[in-house]
């Protein structure tokens, strides 16, 4: 590296600037690390004067193409010895890049680090409610959503805050253009399992994300990383082929044979004799399993916020499923621009 070359380079890929990009600048441009430079990659061409005079950012038109390929542009770009993955619609804690510096510094074995995406506090209602779904153990992987202690490996990280070593980096290949979502997935696979590299969860190193405002969104953004990680159990069984991702599944698989066990009821047709008082069980059990999230949730929001996500936390459950289910007959995925 260049004496005078910037340490990190931060690499945000993005349709178009606006209000997000507005916000995130200025907590970027106010890191306590200073040796950064930020590449900002939007579809078509911008006037980065129009948003900030600091010369440590510059942007590239790339096209509307995929953020694995954008991310990719980005990190062919950059002069940084470290690439820093984050997304338009979140903003760094002040000390993010110092974190990462003192962990690759004390820790030369770690080929990347990654920390929890912190929904704002001030995020609208219904987008508190979004973020809320994933807050509790019990509906997935909550240190990528609030800072969880202790620090440890992990072997699958959102490139929404995930920072790597440039050479690691080039080493897999960067990111693997043919997917979206799931393109961090298939990296992160790349860098601990082929590559044989450390990516260490650090609780300290966060981000603020804004959360999808409504239901409707929320279940597209949910849906899709179910289609694909149904898909990913048949093509990367490695970080896919877990028992929590099949959950989900399982669920709406009883769904369909309550509705199924009714129907048949209904019609006078013959039915399993047990089969009414097993499916009670399984509806008396799943309420109590929302019951315990709802208290969980109450360390985390207050209980207007962590009412509202109940049914986000539902037909999250619902929609994940099935579309798990349909990405596991998924020989291939033509990926979308996540648009």
């Amino acid at each position: 590296m260049l004496p005078d070359a910037p340490l990190f380079s931060i690499i945000i890929p993005f349709k178009a600037p606006g209000p997000y990009l507005a916000e995130s600048l200025p907590h970027l441009l106010a890191l306590l690390e200073p040796r950064f430079e930020v590449i900002l990659l939007p579809d078509a061409p911008m006037d980065v004067a129009a948003w900030t005079d600091d010369p440590r950012v510059r942007a590239v038109a790339t096209g509307a193409v995929s953020p694995a390929l954008k991310r990719d542009r980005g990190a062919e770009l950059s002069l940084g010895e470290y690439l820093a993955f984050i997304d338009d619609d979140a903003y760094p804690d002040p000390a993010w890049l110092t974190v990462a510096r003192i962990a690759f510094e004390d820790q030369p074995q770690l080929a990347a680090v990654g920390g929890p995406a912190v929904t704002p506090a001030d995020d609208p209602f219904w987008a508190r409610a979004s973020g809320a779904v994933f807050l509790s153990r019990l509906t997935g992987f909550p240190e990528r959503y609030r800072p969880t202690p202790p620090s440890r490996d992990v072997d699958d990280w959102p490139t929404v805050n995930l920072i790597v070593r440039r050479d690691a980096f080039f080493a897999v290949g960067g990111f693997d253009t043919a997917c979206w979502p799931g393109e961090d997935t298939k990296f992160c696979l790349d860098l601990v399992y082929k590559m044989g590299g450390v990516i260490r969860y650090l609780p300290e190193l966060f981000v603020w994300h804004h959360r999808r405002p409504g239901l409707k969104k929320h279940l597209r953004q949910v849906g899709n990383y179910g289609l694909h990680r149904g898909h990913f159990v048949r093509v990367h069984p490695e970080t896919s082929r877990r028992v929590r991702y099949f959950l989900p599944a399982a669920w709406v698989v009883f769904l369909v044979a309550a509705v199924l066990h009714g129907l048949a009821t209904l019609a006078g047709l013959p039915v399993w004799s047990c089969g009414g008082a097993l499916i009670g069980l399984g509806f008396g059990a799943y309420a109590l399993f929302l019951v315990l999230i709802l208290c969980d949730l109450l360390r985390f929001e207050p209980l207007p916020v962590a009412l509202a996500a109940m049914p986000f936390v539902a037909l999250t459950h619902a929609w994940y499923g099935l579309r798990f289910l349909l990405g596991l007959t998924k020989k291939k995925l033509i990926s979308s621009l996540g648009r």
